[in-house]
């Protein structure tokens, strides 16, 4: 344990706190000083004991308020992590629902590639099968005018 000597309200007081912790005690009643000092100047003086009373409420009404905008603030953060949830699980359902188009429209296109392909083969058979019928057709009537 280590002491730590403050000076509050013109007294000299002797502290005891855990190792390592002088520095932050000292900070809280420095703190702690320039609350009761103002309220002091603010009211008069009314008494030390009254003083410290007042303070201690002002001091305990600060703490009620900071953790009343803490528990504000967490319940936001609550809600926006949630809206964020929310909102991460329409991005991926979007990006899910457009990957299955794209995979459509690919495979529509593969299929419309293959059709194109086909139907070009089946016109060049055609193509070849009426010019094997014209160069039939042109032989016949040549023989006829020769015959």
């Amino acid at each position: 344990m280590a002491n730590v000597s403050i000076k509050f309200n013109g007294k000299e007081f002797l502290l005891s706190c855990d190792d390592g912790q002088e520095e932050h005690l000292e900070e809280l009643l420095i703190q702690l000083n320039q609350k009761f000092n103002q309220l002091k100047n603010d009211l008069g003086n009314l008494g030390e004991n009254k003083l410290l009373l007042i303070t201690a409420v002002k001091i305990m009404d600060e703490y009620y308020e900071t953790k009343k905008n803490i528990e504000q603030k967490r319940d936001e953060l609550k809600e926006l992590s949630n809206k964020f949830r929310e909102l991460k699980s329409l991005v991926y359902d979007y990006r899910d629902k457009k990957e299955d188009e794209i995979k459509n429209l690919n495979e529509k296109h593969y299929n419309l590639k293959l059709e194109i392909e086909n139907n070009q083969k089946s016109y060049e058979k055609l193509l070849d099968q009426t010019a094997d019928e014209i160069s039939t057709f042109l032989e016949k009537v040549n023989l006829e005018k020769l015959s």
